[in-house]
C-alpha cells in the first residue's frame, strides 16, 4: 500500500522589509526554490528590492507601506489581520524582530497556532543596533515562551546569544542558508568580462566587499586596512557592491576622502549580477562589525573564491579551513591577512584553495538542506535544539 502525496502547505512568511539584505535573500530563495508549497509573502514596509523579483517568479507579496515611527501601524495590521484570514495559511513564518513580534501576534490572533519565528540577527548592542530594535527583541524574549512553536535560528552564535537574552532554547532550532549552486558557480569568462568593463587586467590586484551601506558593515575598517597596506607598498583595487556604494553617497565619498582612496575604491551601487561580482575578485573581504549569517561568504566561495572576515556570526564556520578569520574592528589584522592572502595567490596551491572553497559549501550549505531543514520544521518534525 502506498502512501499519499503530502499535500502542499500555504505558507505566510511576514517580513520587516524587502530591501537589500541577508535575511531578504534567504527569503526569496526559500520562496522561489520550494516548488512543493505555496507561498504569500507580507512586507511591513514596501516592495523594496526581492518584492518585485518574487512577483516575477509568481509569488504573491503584500506591501503594508509602514514607515519608521508612523501612525499607520493599526490599519496596518488590521490589513494584516485580514490577508492571514483570507489565506487561512498552514503556517506563519516570521523574519526579524518587528515581524516576528507583530506577525507572530497577529497570526496567533486569526487562530494560526503553527507561527514559526526566524532569528537573523548575530548581536544586539547600541552602536548597532536601534533602541527600537532593542526594545522589541525584549518582547520578543518574553513572547518567544508563549507566541512560536518554533524559532529557527541561521546562525549558531546567534542561536547562543538569543538563549543568553533569555529566549526560549528548546524552540530554537538551527537552519543555515542555502544557496543555489547553478547560479553560484566558478565562471572565469563572466569575471574577467566584468574586469574589463571595469578597465582592470587579468594580472590587477582586485578585493572586494559586497555589502549595503550599513554601520555593521564597517567599511572604515576596511579603508583603514587598506591605508595600512598603502604604506607597506600594496594597492589592490577594491570593488564595493551594495545599495548605498555609490558615488551620491556623501557618508561613503567622505570616508574615501579622508582616507585618500578614491582612485583604488571603485563603487558599483546594487547589482544584480553578484556570481560576475565575485569570480571577478581575487578574494572577497568582508570588514563586519555584526553579522549572524554573512551571505556573501557563502556565495563567494560557491564561485571558487576564498575569503577574509571579520569573527561575526557564524563566519568561522562558514569559512571552515579555506578562508582567514580576524577579530572585529582590528584594520591592522586585517590588513595583514590581506597581504598574506595575495602572497597565496601567485602560489602553486592557490587553485587547490578556490576549489576547497566551492566544496565546502557545496557539502554544508546546498539549497537543498534548507528546504529539507524549513518543510520538517513546517510539518512539525522536530530537528534537534541547539541545546542538544
Amino acid at each position: 500500500m502506498t502512501s499519499k502525496p503530502r499535500r502542499s502547505l500555504r505558507v505566510v512568511h511576514v517580513i520587516t522589509g524587502l530591501g537589500d539584505g541577508g535575511a531578504e535573500g534567504a527569503l526569496y530563495r526559500l520562496c522561489i526554490h520550494d516548488q512543493k508549497n505555496i507561498h504569500h509573502v507580507i512586507s511591513l514596509m514596501g516592495m523594496g528590492k526581492y518584492g518585485p523579483m518574487l512577483q516575477d517568479k509568481g509569488v504573491e507579496v503584500s506591501c503594508l507601506n509602514v514607515k519608521s515611527g508612523s501612525l499607520r501601524i493599526l490599519p496596518a495590521l488590521w490589513t494584516m489581520w485580514k490577508i492571514i484570514r483570507h489565506y487561512r495559511p498552514d503556517v506563519i513564518q516570521t523574519w526579524m524582530y518587528h515581524a516576528d513580534l507583530l506577525g507572530g501576534i497577529i497570526g496567533r490572533m486569526t487562530g494560526c497556532s503553527n507561527v514559526c519565528w526566524g532569528l537573523r540577527n548575530g548581536t544586539l548592542n547600541a552602536e548597532d543596533s536601534s533602541r527600537t530594535t532593542v526594545l522589541i527583541s525584549r518582547f520578543c524574549k518574553v513572547l518567544s515562551w508563549i507566541i512560536p512553536r518554533k524559532i529557527v535560528s541561521c546562525a549558531q552564535r546567534a542561536s547562543e546569544e538569543h538563549i543568553q537574552l533569555g529566549y526560549n532554547a528548546n524552540k530554537i532550532c538551527l537552519i543555515p542558508n542555502g544557496y543555489n549552486l547553478n547560479d553560484f558557480t566558478p565562471d572565469i569568462d563572466a569575471g574577467e568580462n566584468l574586469r574589463n568593463l571595469l578597465g582592470l587586467n587579468r594580472s590587477d590586484k582586485v578585493i572586494g566587499f559586497v555589502a549595503r551601506f550599513d554601520p555593521m558593515k564597517d567599511h572604515q575598517n576596511l579603508f583603514v586596512a587598506l591605508c595600512k597596506l598603502r604604506e607597506r607598498g600594496i594597492t589592490p583595487k577594491c570593488i564595493l557592491v551594495g545599495t548605498g556604494m555609490t558615488i551620491d553617497n556623501q557618508k561613503i565619498t567622505h570616508l574615501l576622502n579622508k582616507f585618500s582612496l578614491m582612485d583604488q575604491v571603485i563603487l558599483l551601487g546594487r547589482r544584480n549580477d553578484i556570481p560576475a561580482v565575485m569570480n571577478a575578485l581575487d578574494f572577497h573581504v568582508l570588514s563586519s562589525s555584526s553579522e549572524a549569517f554573512p551571505n556573501v561568504l557563502a556565495e563567494a566561495m560557491a564561485c571558487g573564491t576564498p575569503c577574509i572576515s571579520t569573527d561575526v556570526g557564524d563566519a568561522a564556520s562558514i569559512l571552515g579551513s579555506v578562508g582567514k578569520v580576524v577579530p572585529c574592528r582590528d584594520p591592522s589584522a586585517l590588513a595583514t591577512a590581506i597581504e598574506s592572502m595575495f602572497v597565496e595567490v601567485d602560489s602553486d596551491g592557490w587553485r587547490e584553495r578556490c576549489y576547497a572553497a566551492r566544496s565546502h559549501v557545496e557539502r554544508n550549505f546546498s539549497m537543498e538542506q534548507m528546504l529539507d531543514s524549513y518543510q520538517k520544521v513546517w510539518t512539525g518534525i522536530n530537528l534537534p535544539s541547539v541545546l542538544n
